[in-house]
């Protein structure tokens, strides 16, 4: 749901403006968050020691819940179609990945959160969590009101996603982007479960449960905001180096050392090394999110290129530049969704690497090939040199 909210999301800051839409799609997040807060129930045994549980809420109702959660997948387009019409393109990178990465840092905000709720209230009170969130939307939603702006200059064309969707770059970013944004929201969610099913040993809760050893989840969650945290931080340098040395290099060479970072998480899984594992993981972390900042800088550019080679054929440069703001915030929100939808694919991934070989080297050999195939088709297309390769990328 978040990552298909992504689409509409991305055509409504030109259609209401930045400040009125982002009044609504804060006010939005309510709708999830007061329904959690309401319904959220872990349940509590009819009797000491008993297997059977009242009050809790169902499975059923928990894939609702989260389903309807994601209506804040969609800010993150609309945000960054908002930011892209505010700065000029020497700016771009730095801008998008500023946002971006606040954005991304929410997934490790809610871990950290959801610890914080841990130690004090404890397990039985999953909805204090949420309603932690409640004032901080309200928050939001009254920034917006009173700081933000409408931009008048910038209009939606109706076939803008029709137009960007034929272009070849459309798919060629859409691609790269499954390879750093999807990386990042897919490790974020099953970075936790790699490392209690890889390394159980080091998790165990103290005690036995029926005279076996159990993993405490618990002390997992103690490690596991630590990449989602690291890689958003780092989004913004991401940004900075695509503005410094080029997006299509920095995006080039950060592929290729999340393909060494790949290798080594999978030499620590061969060698049972959690330490190794650990660190190899976080490094990819590291490099989604500079990724995350480098191919969102290449958006704008790759079309700020193509509009300065029509003025260079003598087309008017407002225009010009007016079809390639169109384009570039059209492809934000295509490329947004496709790579959120990438961090499904993560998750298919290890599932299917589990259940076939009980560890997950099988997907990280995927991941290593995939993203050997991610920077062969950045340099193929924007770095080698070519009739048709455009420049400043």
């Amino acid at each position: 749901m978040g990552s298909t909210l992504r689409l509409p999301y991305t055509f409504a800051v030109a259609k209401f403006g930045g400040r009125n839409w982002t009044i609504v799609s804060a006010g939005l997040l309510l709708l999830p968050t007061v329904l959690l807060a309401v319904m959220l129930h872990p349940g509590h045994p009819i009797a000491p020691g008993s297997k059977v549980f009242t009050g809790y809420t169902s499975f059923g109702t928990l894939i609702f819940l989260g389903a309807i959660a994601g209506v804040g997948g969609g800010n993150f387009a609309s945000s960054m179609a908002n930011i892209n019409s505010f700065y000029p393109q020497r700016l771009k990178g730095a801008a998008l990945g500023l946002n971006a990465g606040g954005g991304n840092l929410g997934v490790a905000a809610v871990q950290l959160v959801g610890l914080a709720v841990l130690a004090t209230a404890g397990k039985g009170h999953p909805r204090v969590m949420v309603g932690v969130y409640i004032p901080l939307i309200v928050l939001a939603a009254l920034g917006a009101a009173l700081f933000m702006d409408n931009l008048s200059h910038v209009k939606n064309d109706k076939h803008a996603m029709r137009d960007v969707c034929r272009d070849p770059h459309t798919w060629i970013m859409s691609f790269l982007y499954i390879g750093t944004f999807g990386s990042f929201i897919g490790f974020g969610f099953a970075f936790g479960q790699v490392l209690q099913n890889q390394f159980p040993s080091h998790f165990w809760a103290s005690g036995l449960v029926k005279g076996k050893h159990v993993v405490d989840p618990v002390k997992v969650a103690y490690l596991t905001f630590l990449g989602p945290l690291v890689g958003s931080l780092i989004r913004p340098v991401g940004g900075w180096l695509a503005d410094k040395y080029g997006g299509a290099k920095t995006t080039f060479w950060n592929f290729v050392a999340m393909a060494v970072c790949a290798s080594c998480v999978l030499a620590a899984s061969v060698q049972k090394s959690l330490v190794l594992f650990f660190i190899g993981f976080i490094a990819l972390f590291v490099f989604t999110g500079v990724g995350n900042g480098s191919t969102y800088k290449m958006i704008p550019a790759i079309f700020r290129s193509k509009s300065q080679l029509l003025i260079d054929d003598g087309a008017d440069s407002a225009t010009a530049d007016r079809e390639a703001r169109r384009f570039a915030n059209a492809l934000i929100g295509i490329a947004g969704a496709i790579g959120a939808f990438g961090g499904v694919l993560v998750n298919v991934a290890f599932r299917q690497s589990f259940l076939t070989y009980q560890n997950g080297n099988g997907a990280y050999i995927g991941f290593i090939a995939f993203y050997a195939a991610c920077f062969v088709l950045t340099w193929f297309v924007y770095l080698r040199r070519h009739a048709a390769r455009l420049s400043n990328i």
